[in-house]
Parts: structure tokens; sequence; C-alpha cells
């Protein structure tokens, strides 16, 4: 039996690589979105449907689904990774920076909802995988913005699963601590950037990408009457 389609966000670079090949290699057909075309197609994929795709562009996403579901079926999970990280403390930082998280990180995700709920609840089967962070669930210095837009898709992930439960599609949260990835990149504060980099170093490393794939895989592969709600992971040094 053919394994049904997984829509992946962000899937250039970090957990969204890390998860497409962990799933590409258990054999799912794959719709992988971002905004850097060449990166998604060095993953070299098989059975992947790859598409330049900002998470903003409400419609180009929902294209890109319809599109994928032309040649694989039915979109059985939709994995919500794109995210940016902009640390700043609040009196200095470009307010620009906040819109763009916002717009990323809880829009974008609302976006990739949109693109698959309806037909998730129509075929009552379906789910919704959306990666959050900690930073969704306490607060850190310089994370003020960050913080918020986590905060809210915890808060939209729990009232999601509230909604469409009866309708048995699952909504999971994967709420990792620091990972090794671009992420941190994104940071225009040099300071914070490089004393995050030395908090990393200090306590010996951080999670890697396939430790988070790994989560996401674990949860999504329960049978569809188990919904395993929140997963947090960090490594196992990162006290906070």
């Amino acid at each position: 039996m053919s394994l049904p389609l997984i829509v992946i966000t962000g899937a250039s670079s970090g957990i969204g690589a890390a998860t497409a090949r962990l799933l590409s290699e258990r054999g799912y057909p794959l719709l992988l979105l971002a905004r850097r075309l060449d990166r998604l197609e060095a993953l070299q994929l098989p059975n992947t449907l790859s598409r330049a795709v900002d998470v903003t562009d409400r419609a180009a996403l929902v294209a890109a689904v319809a599109e994928a579901e032309q040649h694989f079926g039915p979109a059985d999970a939709i994995v919500n990774n794109a995210g940016v990280m902009l640390l700043g403390e609040m009196q200095r930082q470009d307010p620009a920076e906040w819109d763009t998280m916002l717009d990323v990180n809880v829009k974008g995700l609302l976006n990739g909802v949109h693109a698959v709920l309806a037909g998730m609840v129509a075929r009552r089967h379906g789910t919704i995988i959306n990666v959050s962070s900690v930073a969704g669930r306490k607060t850190y210095a310089s994370h003020v913005a960050y913080c918020g837009t986590k905060f809210a898709v915890h808060a939209v992930s729990e009232n999601l699963r509230q909604e469409v439960s009866e309708h048995n599609v699952r909504v999971i949260t994967i709420a990792p601590g620091a990972v090794e990835t671009e992420l941190l990149g994104h940071t225009t504060d040099v300071a914070i950037r490089q004393d995050y980099q030395d908090w990393k170093e200090q306590i010996g490393g951080v999670l890697r990408a396939e430790d988070v794939a790994e989560a996401i895989r674990f949860a999504y592969e329960q049978p569809q009457s188990v919904s395993i709600r929140e997963i947090v992971l960090t490594a196992t040094a990162q006290a906070a």
C-alpha cells in the first residue's frame, strides 16, 4: 500500500531538511516548500515535489498543495516548520523584525493549516504538526517578540486541536530547545548572536536537527487514534 503525502514547510535546511530526509527514507511522498528552491532540489529526494514558496504567500501555498495532491493524492500531514528567530532587546530592535516574525511564524503557520485542513476534516483523517519552541512555553532574555510568536503557535495549536479532534484530525506541537541550525544566523544583533553561540558551547552542544525530525516522525506514525499533543525536547544539558 502506498504511503500518503506529507507537506513540509521551511524544508531547505535545519529541521525541515532533516525531516524531509527521514520521511523520504521511510517511503513517504513529499511536498517540500521553501524560498530557496536550489536547496530543496539539492536534497535529491525521490517521489518529491519541490516548490519555491514563501509561507506568507497564502495563494502560492494553497496552489502548491493542490498541485502535489494531484500528483500524490491527499495530504495526510503538514509539518509547519518554516520560521525565523530575530532576537533583540525591545528598546533597540527594529520593529520590522517583529513584523517578519509575526508574518512567518504565526501567519505563515496559519496559511499552512488553511491549505490542508478542509480536506483533512472532509476525509476525517490527517495530522497537523506545528514546530514551535521551548520559547513558546518559557521566556528568555532578548526573546520578547520571538517568544510572543511561539506562545502564539502553542495557543493556535491547542485551540485548533479542540476544534478538529471531533473530526479525527490530530494537532501536534513540537517544542525543541536550542537546535544546531541556521536559525541563530537570522539574528542581526551581533552581540546577542555571539552570546547565544557562547552559551551553546558552554553547555557542550545542543540538539541536532535529526533529533527533532525523529520526534516528528514518532508522533506522526502513531495510530490515528493516538494524539501526542506536544513533545518538548532539549539537549540534556539545557537546563532552562
